[in-house]
């Protein structure tokens, strides 16, 4: 049957022995409350079952800011995720979680890949920003954000999220920013390359993508920065 044993007991044993627990970490992003909030328009695409079902690369992006601890400090990291495909489509690195992260990954996806139909994000007020939202405006692109707290709404990135740092980022111990950015690029080369879902009929997020691209000129660009 075992026996009863604090929590205290067990912290001292676990670090007594180098191991340490695998947990989530606290939501990056906070709202601003003089900022506009945009209607989560992925409702229309949710099935009985209320999934969202995309059925095809570019219809909808995701995007979100995750932190992670270095030796000394930590960084934050911003992605843009195809929700049809579950493709990375850039991905950046901050000692800063402002809108100078979220626009410079959004940035780099629009000069790599055709733009999307709708953009998806939280109520964070990097996303809600002027210089985030007039992007996604100057290209005729639609906004949609989460319900306030429904991180569930973004559930394709936070997926995303769940995969690399049980798999690479909470497995490692980062000295520093340059060591980090080489394990993350190595990660998301594999996982756009490699990876096989389920969900896809065991394809790679680059194959389901990059077979429906129809423009030459996009996606002879877009292989040259997946190989």
């Amino acid at each position: 049957e075992g026996f009863n044993v604090g929590r205290k007991l067990v912290k001292s044993a676990m670090e007594y022995i180098g191991i340490k627990a695998i947990y989530p970490k606290y939501k990056t992003t906070k709202a601003n409350k003089e900022h506009y909030k945009y209607k989560y328009l992925l409702k229309e695409f949710k099935n009985d079952n209320n999934q969202v079902i995309i059925e095809k690369p570019n219809q909808v992006w995701s995007t979100d800011i995750t932190y992670i601890k270095l030796e000394k400090g930590f960084v934050y990291l911003a992605a843009i995720i195809d929700w049809n495909s579950k493709k990375i489509l850039s991905w950046k690195l901050s000692n800063t979680m402002d809108v100078s992260l979220t626009t410079a990954v959004l940035n780099e996806a629009l000069s790599l890949y055709p733009k999307p139909e709708i953009f998806n994000t939280d109520q964070g007020s990097q996303y809600t920003a002027k210089a985030h939202v007039d992007i996604l405006k100057k290209h005729n692109i639609k906004i949609s954000m989460d319900g306030k707290g429904r991180s569930i709404d973004n559930i394709c990135i936070e997926r995303f999220w769940r995969s690399i740092k049980y798999e690479e980022i909470y497995l490692n111990h980062y000295k520093s920013m340059n060591e980090l950015r080489y394990s993350i690029e190595n990660y998301m080369k594999k996982y756009n390359t490699k990876r096989l879902h389920s969900a896809l009929g065991n394809k790679t997020p680059n194959e389901v993508y990059f077979k429906s691209i129809n423009n030459l000129e996009f996606k002879k660009q877009a292989l040259q920065i997946a190989s």
